[in-house]
């Protein structure tokens, strides 16, 4: 700061010499910035249908406009001696539109959706967690400093939180506790929500719970079905075992239901339990999850009521899963097993962040045609043709998904996660913000993380009508889920969101992967 302050002042000192008039034209090579090209080019050939169609319709009118009245009267007679011709092409006309009026899917909007926020008391700041672990007696030294080295590179801040089970000494991890850890998380976000829409329990039609490593009995949609006393012929479902992408296969679920089901609401609740999943070996590859897993939960109701549109923040737009569980490799990539002591925890292999980058190809090549622009895509096209011509010899290009999408929300899964895509995506430090900054105050919270994310965005004042949001999630199998909204207005921030205590904080600087302490402004 004071050498820029002193460059300041030299420059206000430097006597003002008088320019020269450059007789040369401006290099426009340099001067032009390139994306703003490659813009106006993707205006261009997006609209080139509007802009052909628009002096065609000028034509016509004028045309219209021109014709005798005498020519009018002619056509409108030739019409009535065939009016059997007519009422048989209106019929057709009629027909056509009903069906596709009916065939067609129903819109899905996102009225509104909580994010479960844990009290102060829940939080586990490096110190106590390594101080905790040691008291446990469960780790050697080698697995301790394992975890300190983790912890330091992770891009978690001192915030986050872990169930009250985990903050006894020794812990408690008892079904009882992982029992209150789901009731505190599902029905704090479900209370929330139920206030903030006004919706009655009632009228909900359709329940989806994902939590991947808890199953009790009853289940978690019956826990809830009890707690809220839905109706009876509630269609609820709860998915187990489907890793940290479950909470866009939730989505896709609760969307092909609400083309079945008409005029109801669906409730999608997202979550995971770690009580009776921390694990307590010294298999490096298993311990990687206790130094990034977190409390967390997102309900979100959504609607096909057309009324709804106007009080949702969102509307569904896409939903593309990719599944590579056929390759034993990626089947086995991120695995619940035992340890050589017996010990059960998730192992992650060294492979994972490879075979992630292929899902990853797989789920963007098919998200791609739905989503980029025909400017992107025609260019795509050309190279990749040029490429085959060249025998190789042209690099590939990557289409920029930052023209088809405002805002990135990418699963919270660990700072490496979110470094290679912002690598491969070319996206800039904004477009991770929220990515970056959710794994810093709440930690990775699975499948919800997308949620604090978008709640992120939201309590920043960035969302506005019309802007694209990309969801895109990673989970065991190995799977790869996207999912697109648009924004139908500009979004504020629900009273009681994950942030209203703390966006004036952030964003906090990360230094080569040391997360700073959020200041106070």
């Amino acid at each position: 700061m004071e050498g820029r302050g002193a460059a300041a002042a030299a420059v206000e000192q430097a006597p003002v010499l008088p320019r020269r008039e450059s007789r040369r034209l401006p290099d426009f090579l340099h001067s032009v910035n390139i994306k703003y090209v490659k813009l106006g080019y993707h205006y261009l050939i997006t609209h080139l249908l509007a802009l052909l169609l628009i002096p065609l319709m000028v034509v016509i009118l004028l045309e219209a406009a021109q014709t005798d009245p005498d020519d009018l009267r002619q056509l409108w007679l030739h019409l009535q001696y065939n009016l059997v011709s007519v009422l048989v092409c209106s019929a057709f006309l009629v027909f056509g539109a009903t069906v596709y009026i009916m065939t067609r899917p129903r819109p899905v909007y996102l009225v509104d959706y909580a994010c479960y926020r844990p009290p102060p008391k829940l939080q586990v700041p490096f110190q106590r967690f390594m101080k905790h672990s040691q008291l446990s007696g469960e780790f050697n030294e080698s697995s301790l400093e394992f975890q300190r080295r983790i912890l330091e590179r992770s891009g978690l801040g001192q915030e986050t939180c872990l169930p009250s089970a985990l903050h006894y000494i020794p812990p408690r991890p008892s079904m009882a506790y992982a029992r209150e850890e789901a009731e505190d998380v599902m029905f704090g976000a479900l209370d929330t929500l139920f206030r903030n829409t006004g919706v009655k329990p009632k009228d909900v039609g359709i329940l989806v719970v994902n939590c991947s490593l808890f199953n009790p009995t009853p289940s978690l949609s019956a826990m809830i079905v009890n707690r809220y006393k839905l109706r009876g012929n509630i269609k609820s479902f709860n998915l187990g075992g489907m890793g940290c992408s479950a909470g866009v296969i939730s989505i896709d679920l609760a969307r092909d239901l609400l083309q079945v089901h008409r005029s109801t609401y669906a409730i999608v609740v997202s979550t995971e339990n770690i009580t009776q999943n921390w694990y307590f070996g010294n298999r490096k590859s298993m311990l990687i999850p206790n130094c990034l897993f977190r409390v967390g939960a997102a309900a979100v109701l959504l609607s096909n009521r057309t009324a709804d549109r106007r009080r949702a923040k969102y509307k569904l737009v896409h939903v593309v899963r990719t599944h590579r569980g056929a390759d034993d490799k990626a089947f086995r990539c991120v695995y619940q097993e035992q340890d050589e002591a017996g010990k059960v925890g998730v192992s992650l292999s060294k492979e994972l962040m490879a075979i992630a980058g292929e899902a990853l190809k797989i789920n963007i090549t098919t998200l791609g045609p739905l989503v980029l622009p025909i400017s992107e895509q025609l260019l795509f096209f050309a190279i990749l043709v040029a490429k085959k011509l060249f025998n190789g010899k042209v690099k590939p290009y990557i289409p920029d998904f930052k023209l088809a999408f405002d805002h990135f929300c990418i699963h919270a899964g660990g700072r490496a996660v979110i470094d290679e895509l912002e690598k491969n995506l070319q996206l800039r430090p904004e477009h991770v913000e929220a990515s970056r900054m959710t794994l810093h105050r709440f930690g990775n919270t699975s499948s919800s993380s997308i949620w604090y994310e978008v709640a992120y965005t939201e309590a920043k004042g960035r969302m506005r009508k019309g802007h694209r949001v990309w969801q895109i999630a990673f989970g065991s199998g190995f799977k790869c889920n996207s999912a697109v909204w648009q924004a139908l207005r500009s979004v504020k921030p629900s009273p009681d969101g994950p942030w209203e205590d703390c966006i004036h904080r952030y964003p906090v600087e990360i230094v080569d992967g040391f997360p700073q302490p959020p200041q106070e402004q």
